[in-house]
């Protein structure tokens, strides 16, 4: 579900854009510590196999995560028939790739281009594509970027050092527990004959979620 607004208001919001020399992605020590006792608790009632626990944290942690959402990007970027049917039916597009899962049943992809720049929040929760992008950063699920996503999304996009120009048109998507959107960012332009292990490298989770563009061929060469 497509949102937005061009009302303004200022509200601080933690993220972790280029500028940002903090980890924001770690919890905070307290919230930690509070997940730890549930988890003691859970263990210790014997609802929860501590062995079943380790197995589900470490596979979303190490083994699935932003880099599956950047293979199908790059796909995309290189494969117009791919594109098509990702941008048509990205549920099943995506499953072909072998993804699948938990928070991945329902997924529709929206494309960035010359003139419109897609953002994705989910404004009630974190509903987020875990099947693609791992588990969210905690930016993304704190309140002031869940509320100035749909108020302020150029602000919001302007504190992750991504300035549009006024006529490039803003959409924001809610995403809910019935659909989770991913963001197909541009290809940066110098790449055309890339193949698509190098394309792979130029997607961030942040530009799959909208707040940032894909890296360009400059910032590739300088990392």
């Amino acid at each position: 579900m497509a949102v937005g607004s061009d009302q303004t208001q200022d509200f601080p919001m933690p993220h972790d854009g280029p500028n940002d020399g903090h980890d924001h992605t770690e919890p905070p020590k307290d919230i930690a510590l509070r997940v730890k006792a549930l988890e003691s608790l859970l263990v210790e009632k014997g609802l929860v196999d501590p062995a079943a626990l380790d197995e589900i944290i470490d596979t979303y942690e190490t083994k699935v995560g932003p880099q599956r959402g950047a293979k199908v990007v790059a796909r995309a970027w290189s494969d117009p028939e791919f594109k098509a049917r990702l941008l048509a039916d990205a549920t099943t597009a995506i499953v072909d790739m072998g993804y699948e899962g938990r928070q991945g049943e329902h997924m529709r992809v929206v494309e960035n281009t010359a003139d419109t720049h897609n953002l994705v929040v989910c404004t009630l929760c974190s509903c987020y594509p875990w099947t693609v992008l791992g588990l969210p950063p905690v930016w993304y699920k704190s309140a002031p970027y869940r509320s100035r996503a749909v108020i302020d999304p150029r602000g919001v996009l302007a504190e992750f050092g991504t300035s549009l120009s006024d006529d490039v048109n803003v959409r924001v998507w809610d995403s809910t527990s019935e659909m989770r959107y991913l963001v197909l960012p541009q290809r940066p332009a110098g790449t055309d004959g890339w193949p698509v292990e190098d394309l792979e490298k130029l997607v961030s989770r942040n530009s799959m979620i909208g707040v940032e563009r894909a890296r360009s061929v400059n910032q590739s060469e300088s990392e």
